[in-house]
C-alpha cells in the first residue's frame, strides 16, 4: 500500500511540469495532437469549477503526502499552488510545503466554530499573487526546488505566499492541500486555452492531469460532503439566531462583606452582609462601528456598619450611583445610549445613568472597573465620584496612537413623572457636570489630566444648615492620574483639588490622594493582585455654622485594600479582598475598622 501511495504521489510532478509547458516554446515543439483529439481529451478531463470553489477546499485530517520518501525520490521537485493555511504537522525542510489551505475542524466540533471558520477561508491567509520568486523571502537559490517555483511563479502565474511574504515551504501538504494546487493549475489551464489557439497541452499532460482528477475523486467528493454540511447548519443557524444586529451579555457579581473589627461609634452590632449586582446588556451594532446599548440591572447591597456614612469613594464598586449604595432589587434600565463615530471622534448619546467614568474614555487607574476591579469605589479613582448627571452626551477624540480628548457632559433631567416635579431639575437648570480630560496612552506610560466642573443641587457631603436644610454647592474638579506599566508590574496614583462653594454658606476645598500597586497574571493568566492605598476625600474649612455634625471630616481617612483576583476559567472569577479604614466617615470619634469580603464574578 505505502509503495502504491508513494507512486500516485510522484505521478504529481508531471502535473505542474505540464502545466509549464503550456506556453514554453519547447511545448510547441513537443508532439502535439490534432486540435480535436486535444479537445475530445479535455472534455474528458474537465473539473467543474463548482466543485473544487476557494471556500470549499478545507482539508479535514492532515495527510503527510511526502513522509516516506527517501532522499532520491525527494530531490524531485514537488510543485506548489495557492497559499492558504498550513497544515500543522512539521517535516523536514527539503521537503517543500505548497498548497496550504485553512483547516476545517474535525466531525463533532460544534457548528459555531466550523462555521467561523468555514466564514474566515481564504479572508486574511492570501495575499496578492507574486510576480516574482524574489518576493518570498524564505526561499533561497540553494534550495532544491527553487527554479521549479521560479518558472510557476515568474512565467505561469501560479503561487501566492502568506501575508508576511514567506513561503512557508517547509511545512507538509495534506491530499486535499493538493487537490487545491491542482484546481489552480486546471483553471489556469481553462484561462489559456480560451485565450490561445496556437500553444496548447500535449496528450500526455492532460492524461495525466486526468489521472490526478481520478487519484483525488475521493477527497474531493469528501470536502462536496463537508461543505454542504456546512452549508445546511449555517442556514439552520441564520434561521433560529436571536438578532443578526444584537448581541447579549450578562454578569452576576455577588459579594460576601465581613466586618473584622468595627470602630464606629454606635454602630449596631457586627454583622455578615451578602449583596449582589446583575447586568444583562444589549448590545447592537447596526453597521460595524456604532454601539447601541440597552442595559437591565438588579443591585442590592447595604454597606457592613463598618464603613460609616463617609463618601461614596469609601462604598462598595459594585453599589448604585446613589451615595446609599443601597438597591431596591428591582430591574431597571441602567445604561441606555447610542455610540458612533464622526471622523476621528466617538460621539454617545446618553438617555440615562450617565456619570462618574462615563463621562471619559479611561479612568487610567488598573482597578477603575467595578466588577473586575477594585471591591471599594475608591479604586475608580475618586475625583470622579463628584460628576453626575443621568443624561447627556460625550465625545471622545483621538488625535493619534497616543492623545486623545475627552469631553462629557451630564445633566439631572429624567422623565420619570417624579422627578418632573421637582424644580430645577432639568437637563440644563439642575444638576450637571462638564468634564474635559486629556488623555496620553502607551504600552509602558498612561497619564489623564482632568478638569470638570459641575453643581450638586443636596451639595456633595451632605452638609446641613442650623435648619437642616442641604444647600447647593457648585465645585471646580482638577485631578490628575498615572499609570507606569513595567511588564507585570504596575505602579501608579493621582490625586485631587476640589475648591467648592456652598452657595450662600461659604467656601471650602476638598483633597484626596491615592496610590496603586498591581500585579497582573500572578499565578496564572488574566490574575491579578491589587494592592490600594491613599487618602479618601476629605474637606477642610468647611464653613461651621452649616455643620450641624461636628465629627464629620475631622480626621483625615486613610483607606487601604488588597485584594487577589483569580480567575477560575473565562467566565468565573474570585476575588477575595481585605479592607482598612483609618477613621470611617472621616471622624475622630470613630477606630480603625477592618473589613474582610469576597467577590464572584459570573461572565455570560
Amino acid at each position: 500500500m505505502s509503495s502504491k501511495f508513494l507512486w500516485k504521489s510522484l505521478l504529481t510532478a508531471p502535473a505542474f511540469l505540464g502545466a509549464a509547458l503550456i506556453v514554453s516554446s519547447s511545448a510547441t515543439a513537443a508532439e502535439m495532437q490534432s486540435k480535436s483529439d486535444v479537445d475530445a481529451l479535455l472534455s474528458e478531463v474537465a473539473v467543474s469549477s463548482s466543485l473544487l470553489t476557494a471556500s470549499e477546499l478545507a482539508p479535514a485530517a492532515p495527510l503527510q503526502i511526502n513522509a516516506e520518501i527517501s532522499p532520491v525520490e525527494a530531490t524531485q521537485p514537488v510543485p506548489a499552488s495557492i497559499a492558504a493555511e498550513p497544515s500543522s504537522q512539521q517535516v523536514p525542510e527539503e521537503i517543500a510545503q505548497t498548497a496550504p489551505i485553512q483547516a476545517v475542524p474535525a466531525t463533532g466540533a460544534s457548528s459555531l466554530t466550523q462555521v467561523a471558520q468555514y466564514s474566515g477561508e481564504g479572508v486574511d491567509d492570501t495575499q496578492a499573487q507574486v510576480t516574482s520568486i524574489s518576493q518570498l523571502s524564505d526561499v533561497q537559490p540553494t534550495d532544491w526546488a527553487f527554479q521549479a517555483l521560479q518558472s510557476l511563479v515568474e512565467r505561469y502565474g501560479c503561487i501566492a505566499g502568506y501575508p508576511d511574504g514567506t513561503y512557508k515551504g517547509s511545512r507538509a501538504m495534506t491530499r486535499y492541500e493538493f487537490a487545491a494546487g491542482m484546481n489552480a493549475c486546471l483553471d489556469r489551464i481553462s484561462e489559456l486555452i480560451a485565450s490561445s489557439t496556437a500553444d496548447l497541452a500535449t496528450a500526455e499532460d492532460l492524461a495525466t492531469l486526468q489521472r490526478l482528477q481520478e487519484e483525488f475523486a475521493a477527497e474531493l467528493a469528501t470536502l462536496r460532503g463537508r461543505v454542504d454540511s456546512l452549508e445546511a447548519r449555517t442556514a439552520e443557524l441564520e434561521a433560529n439566531q436571536f438578532s443578526t444586529t444584537t448581541k447579549l451579555r450578562g454578569e452576576s457579581v455577588f459579594v460576601v462583606g465581613i466586618p473584622i473589627e468595627n470602630g464606629v461609634v454606635d454602630a449596631p452590632d457586627d454583622q455578615v452582609n451578602l449583596g449582589y449586582r446583575v447586568r444583562l446588556n444589549l448590545d447592537t451594532s447596526f453597521t460595524g462601528d456604532d454601539l447601541l446599548r440597552a442595559r437591565l440591572q438588579a443591585v442590592d447591597f447595604n454597606n457592613p456598619s463598618a464603613f460609616g456614612s463617609g463618601t461614596r469613594s469609601t462604598q462598595w464598586a459594585l453599589s448604585s450611583t446613589s451615595p446609599t449604595a443601597t438597591g431596591s432589587s428591582n430591574v431597571t434600565i441602567d445604561n441606555l445610549f447610542y455610540r458612533f463615530p464622526v471622523g476621528p471622534a466617538r460621539v454617545s448619546i446618553w438617555a440615562n445613568s450617565l456619570g462618574n467614568t462615563d463621562l471619559v474614555s479611561t479612568g487610567i487607574s488598573p482597578f477603575r472597573d467595578s466588577g473586575s476591579g477594585s471591591l471599594l469605589r475608591f479604586g475608580r479613582p475618586p475625583q470622579y465620584d463628584f460628576f453626575g448627571g443621568n443624561a447627556g452626551a460625550t465625545v471622545f477624540f483621538k488625535f493619534n496612537d497616543n492623545f486623545g480628548l475627552d469631553l462629557g457632559y451630564s445633566g439631572g433631567g429624567s422623565g420619570s413623572s417624579s422627578a418632573s416635579t421637582l424644580p430645577k431639575n432639568g437637563l440644563f437648570d439642575g444638576t450637571y457636570s462638564a468634564v474635559a480630560q486629556l488623555n496620553f496612552l502607551s504600552p509602558n506610560f498612561d497619564a489623564a489630566l482632568t478638569y470638570g466642573n459641575t453643581y450638586r443641587r443636596g451639595g456633595f457631603f451632605g452638609f446641613r444648615d442650623a435648619a437642616d436644610a442641604a444647600n447647593p454647592e457648585v465645585a471646580n474638579v482638577y485631578a490628575g492620574q498615572v499609570n507606569f506599566k513595567f511588564g507585570a508590574i504596575e505602579i501608579g496614583g493621582g490625586g485631587t483639588y476640589i475648591p467648592i462653594r456652598r452657595i450662600g454658606e461659604g467656601d471650602y476645598n476638598v483633597w484626596s490622594f491615592q496610590g496603586t500597586l498591581a500585579f497582573r497574571d500572578l499565578g496564572g493568566e488574566g490574575n491579578i493582585l491589587g494592592i490600594l492605598a491613599g487618602i479618601a476625600p476629605y474637606a477642610a474649612g468647611v464653613p461651621t455654622d452649616s455643620v450641624v455634625n461636628s465629627r464629620i471630616n475631622q480626621r483625615n481617612n486613610f483607606v487601604a485594600e488588597v485584594f487577589y483576583t483569580f480567575n477560575v476559567n473565562d467566565n468565573i472569577a474570585i476575588t477575595p479582598s481585605l479592607i482598612y479604614l483609618d477613621s470611617p466617615s472621616n471622624s475622630s470619634d470613630n477606630d480603625s475598622s477592618f473589613v474582610g469580603a469576597i467577590r464572584t464574578n459570573f461572565r455570560f
